[in-house]
This record gives structure tokens, C-alpha cells and sequence, in this order.
């Protein structure tokens, strides 16, 4: 062990999950990938404030599907759970919530326990979004989460290293046929639209590196819910999803980039 974790992780090399803890605020993060983040602002300056964004819109979002009920969290693509995390936000609200984290980076999971170790509601999976079986194949096995009960699912900054090729639409399906009527689902995307050329320039960036983004629009975005019920104020840019003030609202709530929605999913009639 090194640094209370284990040893097959590599210190000497950046992580892209401890970078975005650092761009968050979080503590679990090292010299090396904090030298990366500032090279890495240099390029982008907005991105931080992005990250941030639209961890603000997951707690938003997560705080509602509290308010609605919902007491158990499958949140893929998930990262290092730092600070203000679903856990700490939906646990403080309700002690009995339940959250299973998943991510396809395997350093992103081994601090994931590392930080969750004793905190028996909540629960770590390795797997890939594009294998949505699996991931509720080892949620269900985990005993943390009752599929035939409502689930919110969180799908904060993720679907967009889906390239189309994988067929992102008929992934979300088949998590969406797994929930029982009353879930909920969260979605936020990096799209093209109302973008201006630096930021379009700086997110396709993206294509040199492992995990490349796809920028789709507000229709392709909302797709993804399917039939399911998109809850006020729609799939919007993810400041103007029911902001906790209106002093949170810049006047270019556009230029992080990415729209922000939550769906319900509701009884069919008959």
C-alpha cells in the first residue's frame, strides 16, 4: 500500500480522475496530476468553472430526487467521490440512503474504496457504461440497491465519451427498462450548441486523448430519456436547471458547455 492505497496504483503517473478531483476542490490528488491541472488551465481557463458546474447541477439534481423520495443512487461515470459528493449529499439529507458508485478508471475506484472504506451504504463497481447488463448485474449481486424499488440514476458528465459507433441511445434503454416505475434519471452532456469557436476548439482536444468526447445537441441529449417525464425547466444549460438563486445565473449560463436534464419515469396507464 502507498498512501493507503494499493500498490498496482501508479504515483508517478498523472490520473485524469485525481485531475478532476483537484479541479473540484477535492484533496485526492497528488503534485504530479495538480501540475498537469495548470497546464491543462493554461489551455482551457474555463474548465475548472465547467467541472464545477456541473458537479453543482449533480447536487442540485440528486437534492431533488431527494425531495421526491428517492433513497437509493447509481451514479456511472462517477469519478473519485470528493468533496459534496452524492453520498455526502444524499446521506445528510436521509442517513439511510444507499449509493453505488461507478467508474471504468481503475485509480478512480481503488480511491473510491480507499475514501468509502466503513461506510457500509455505499458501494464501488469497475465496469464500462457500455456495458449496462453488467453494471446492473454487480449493483444487484452489491445487495445495496433494489431494482424493483425507485432508483435514480446519474449520468453527470459521461454519456458523451460514448461515441455514437457504441450506440449511447440503446444504453440508456436498457438502464431505463431496469428501473421500476418512480426512478429518476440525470443526464448532463457537452454539446456544440451556442458554443463559441475557442470553446468547440479546446473540447476537441478531447479526440487526442483516450477518452474522447462526443459534443451532441439538446435533441440528441433529450432522446436520451426516452418517453420517460423531462421535470421542469426542461434539458437546459446546466446553471438554469433550478438554480438555488438567481445570483447563481451568470449572463452566459451557455458557456460551460453542457445541458443538464432530469426525467421521471412514470406508471403507464392501464
Amino acid at each position: 500500500m502507498a498512501d493507503g492505497l494499493p500498490t498496482e496504483i501508479d504515483l508517478s503517473r498523472p490520473s485524469a480522475a485525481r485531475v478532476y478531483d483537484y479541479f473540484l476542490g477535492g484533496a485526492h490528488n497528488f503534485e504530479i496530476d495538480r501540475q498537469l491541472a495548470e497546464q491543462i488551465a493554461g489551455m482551457t481557463p474555463n474548465l475548472a468553472a465547467t467541472m464545477r458546474a456541473g458537479r453543482e447541477f449533480l447536487r442540485r439534481a440528486v437534492r431533488a430526487l431527494l425531495d421526491a423520495g428517492i433513497d437509493q443512487f447509481l451514479d456511472i461515470g462517477s469519478g473519485i467521490p470528493t468533496v459534496g459528493n452524492v453520498h455526502e449529499v444524499a446521506q445528510a439529507a436521509n442517513p439511510k440512503a444507499r449509493v453505488v458508485y461507478v467508474d471504468i478508471d481503475p485509480v478512480a475506484v481503488a480511491h473510491s474504496r480507499e475514501l468509502l472504506a466503513g461506510n457500509d451504504l455505499t458501494g464501488v463497481i469497475h465496469a464500462d457504461l457500455r456495458q449496462p447488463e453488467a453494471i446492473l448485474a454487480a449493483s444487484r449481486a452489491m445487495g445495496l440497491l433494489d431494482l424493483d424499488r425507485p432508483v435514480g440514476i446519474l449520468l453527470a458528465g459521461v454519456v458523451h465519451f460514448v461515441p455514437d459507433a457504441d450506440r449511447p441511445a440503446d444504453v440508456l434503454a436498457t438502464l431505463r427498462a431496469a428501473a421500476a416505475p418512480g426512478s429518476f434519471l440525470v443526464v448532463s452532456h457537452s454539446t456544440f450548441e451556442d458554443q463559441s469557436q475557442e470553446m468547440l476548439d479546446a473540447q476537441r482536444l478531447s479526440a487526442r486523448t483516450a477518452t474522447e468526447i462526443t459534443l451532441r445537441s439538446r435533441a440528441e441529449i433529450t432522446g436520451f430519456f426516452g418517453d420517460w417525464t423531462i421535470l421542469e425547466p426542461g434539458v437546459v444549460h446546466m446553471p438554469l436547471w433550478r438554480p438555488d438563486s438567481p445570483s447563481d445565473v451568470d449572463a452566459y449560463p451557455e458557456r460551460f458547455g453542457a445541458f443538464g436534464g432530469v426525467a421521471r419515469y412514470d406508471q403507464p396507464a392501464g
